[in-house]
């Protein structure tokens, strides 16, 4: 790296990824070479959980450092206001260059939020449209509410919507990193590279399917649990999506898996395209990179699928930070969160957060710490919330030391100890012994959240957006959807152009391998 130069950001986050299900996590199926290599060269934290499990919420939390209580972004139709710093403006206020590629899942007019470009279009729309409705029973499902199609139908395909967005995504983020080297202007950049992939529908082509035997696809750690022995939200969660419903077989349940792990395959065969480009171009030596996914997936353990739940494989996300020659590689098994990338990333960034009042407010902390093996631990412990569909109020969740407790008014508590019980079979709440842990995790949660006000705020905003979706479906609609521009008029060879002048420009020589 340059002498007194940040360094370049790269951040790629994947969809519905859980830890658990990639080799550096321990998996002993899955083929992810990519993503083993960067956790070799980089350090892994082993506990790393999403704010929230579900894709709008966590994104904007990640990209805010703020709860989704006080971003307002409580599910995936929920509007992150085009006033709250995210780590984009506090870098491009410090002379980074701020470019995004792919997914965001942003809501409303404002479609950059600090990006001083963004290459794609998003995947899901950007509309009011999926406004959840906690007042309906949770059987009356929304037609946009998750199915068990995914489940039922995956499979080997040429083309899919996914693979056409995410080999664009692929696509445009090579070339924009080539574009960097090209314009050598010595100023550092943040590329954030968001990908849909693994998310269900599982469609892949057939070299990643063709990856894995179908023998080897292990069955669930944790069958269905009977209905009438699982927790209150599990039990809505079923119903919603109609799970018990559509009653799957035990092969039925590893081709879902199988498509999983192939899409597993595809999208770290995309993230190489990436790695291989900063290689490349010789940027890798400036480069610090961050992988990470937004939330998990259940992927039939427990009978659950996708997310939307505090257990372990939906909440724990894989987080790699690799920057060789900057960070010694290791592993950490303090439990951290999404929330701590905002002021990890301004931290690495060296130059200073442009607010420091402003970053004082995150509910997440700096990781640099941890990096540089000065602490043994995070100050605080992590927490997160759920408050989109499948719940009556608001569910809250906490980890602290080996504990997880998770609240939600008119349900049972929850507290289990993953140290003892790693696939959370014994909730400990109703044991006298532990009658004093569950106290001082219940005072926790009435000292950090007023649940009956959070409540009413949700309540009250998903009211709001249902009318003015309503209204904006009415008459002349204008879109909201990201519509990417490329001049094409300045482009390859134009009139004016010095023939040769511009192809030696162009022309950026691969480092030797």
């Amino acid at each position: 790296m340059s002498a007194g130069r940040p360094p370049n950001l790269l951040l790629i986050v994947a969809d519905q990824l859980g830890a658990g299900w990639l080799p550096p996590y321990g998996h002993p199926v899955v083929r992810a070479p990519t993503v083993t290599a960067l956790a070799r060269a980089g350090v892994v934290f082993e506990n790393a959980y999403c704010p929230s499990p579900l894709c709008a919420p966590s994104r904007a939390a990640l990209l805010t450092g703020r709860l989704p209580s006080r971003t307002g972004v409580f599910d995936n139709a929920a509007e992150l206001r085009a006033s709250l710093p995210t780590i984009a403006h506090h870098l491009r206020a410090a002379g980074y260059a701020t470019c995004l590629a792919g997914k965001m899942h942003f809501v409303g007019p404002d479609q950059l939020h600090g990006f001083e470009e963004r290459l794609t279009t998003d995947i899901y729309p950007a509309d009011l449209g999926w406004t959840p409705d906690w007042r309906r029973p949770v059987g009356e499902r929304l037609p946009w509410y998750h199915t068990m199609e995914s489940v039922l139908s995956p499979g080997v395909c040429s083309a899919s919507m996914q693979l056409d967005y995410d080999d664009e995504v692929a696509f445009r983020a090579v070339r924009r990193i080539f574009d960097f080297a090209r314009e050598g202007t010595g100023d550092p950049f943040l590329l954030v590279v968001s990908f849909s992939n693994p998310h269900d529908p599982w469609e892949v082509r057939a070299r990643h399917w063709q990856l894995y035997d179908r023998n080897a696809i292990d069955a669930p750690a944790v069958p269905p649990i009977p209905l009438s022995e699982a927790d209150p939200h599990s039990r809505r969660l079923r119903r919603m999506i109609g799970i018990d419903e559509a009653g799957l077989t035990d092969e039925q349940v590893r081709i879902a898996r199988h498509g999983y792990y192939a899409a597993i395959s595809y999208v770290d065969e995309r993230i190489g395209d990436l790695l291989a480009a900063l290689h490349d171009t010789g940027l890798d030596d400036d480069t610090t990179v961050v992988f990470t996914a937004d939330h998990g997936e259940m992927l039939g353990e427990r009978g659950l699928w996708y997310k939307m739940s505090f257990f372990e494989p939906s909440a724990r996300v894989p987080l790699i930070v690799t920057a060789p020659g900057r960070i010694a590689p290791g592993r950490k098994a303090e439990a951290v969160s999404l929330l701590d990338l905002a002021p990890t990333l301004l931290e690495l960034a060296g130059s200073g957060p442009a607010d420091e009042e402003l970053t004082g407010e995150m509910d997440g902390v700096s990781l640099r710490p941890l990096l540089d093996g000065r602490d043994a631990g995070r100050p605080a412990p992590v927490v997160g919330e759920y408050l989109a569909e499948g719940v009556p109020s608001p569910a809250l969740m906490i980890r602290r030391g080996s504990h997880k407790f998770v609240s939600c008014e008119g349900d049972p508590d929850q507290l289990y100890d993953l140290s003892s019980d790693p696939r959370e079979l014994v909730n400990l709440a109703e044991r006298p012994a532990h009658a004093e842990l569950r106290s001082e995790f219940r005072a926790e949660v009435a000292d950090r959240w007023d649940t009956a006000e959070l409540a009413r705020r949700v309540l009250r905003s998903q009211r709001e957006r249902r009318l003015v979706a309503e209204a904006l479906g009415a008459g002349r609609s204008t879109k909201w959807d990201f519509q990417p521009y490329v001049d094409a008029s300045a482009q390859y060879v134009r009139d004016r152009d010095d023939l040769y002048g511009l192809q030696r420009r162009a022309r950026l020589d691969a480092r030797r391998r």
